[in-house]
């Protein structure tokens, strides 16, 4: 998983949908792996104005990553510091991706496992909302009760 998608994710809790806790999920035992691409200054321009610049400086702070600077960069690059951020920038949310681990929420705890680099935000039914209906017609001679999770 991308780093950049962390910047979109909150907790699945219902309870956490109104706390500013639930976002960023902070990432524990994260097993990072760095895949290169090619840079493109474009794409990162059109992302910049929609990440959460916080998140992002907490997420990389959390793993290990330091060399950003504290401010969202803004306009195109035209020194080569500028242009050295922008490639750190690409390098932490594009190159960089957690293989294996989990994410927290801030609120409630709740852990995401992630395997594989795929995140499981499926939420234990204790936690989801329950809702029985009427049995359905014994169409094939089972009287069993059915539930859907709403």
């Amino acid at each position: 998983m991308k780093l950049l998608t962390v910047n979109f994710l909150t907790c699945a809790v219902k309870a956490c949908k109104t706390s500013a806790a639930s976002f960023p999920l902070h990432f524990q035992d994260a097993e990072l792996e760095r895949r290169e691409l090619e840079y493109n200054p474009t794409f990162l321009q059109n992302i910049l104005p929609r990440l959460e610049w916080d998140a992002i400086l907490t997420i990389a702070a959390e793993l290990g990553f330091t060399n950003l600077p504290a401010s969202k960069p803004e306009g195109q690059p035209e020194t080569e510091e500028e242009q050295q951020v922008m490639r750190s920038v690409h390098t932490l949310l594009l190159e960089t991706e957690v293989t294996e681990g989990k994410m927290v929420c801030g609120n409630c705890g709740h852990e995401y496992k992630i395997k594989e680099g795929i995140a499981n935000f499926l939420l234990p039914n204790h936690l989801g909302k329950v809702s029985f209906r009427d049995p359905l017609p014994d169409v094939f001679g089972d009287a069993d009760r059915s539930f859907v999770l709403v």
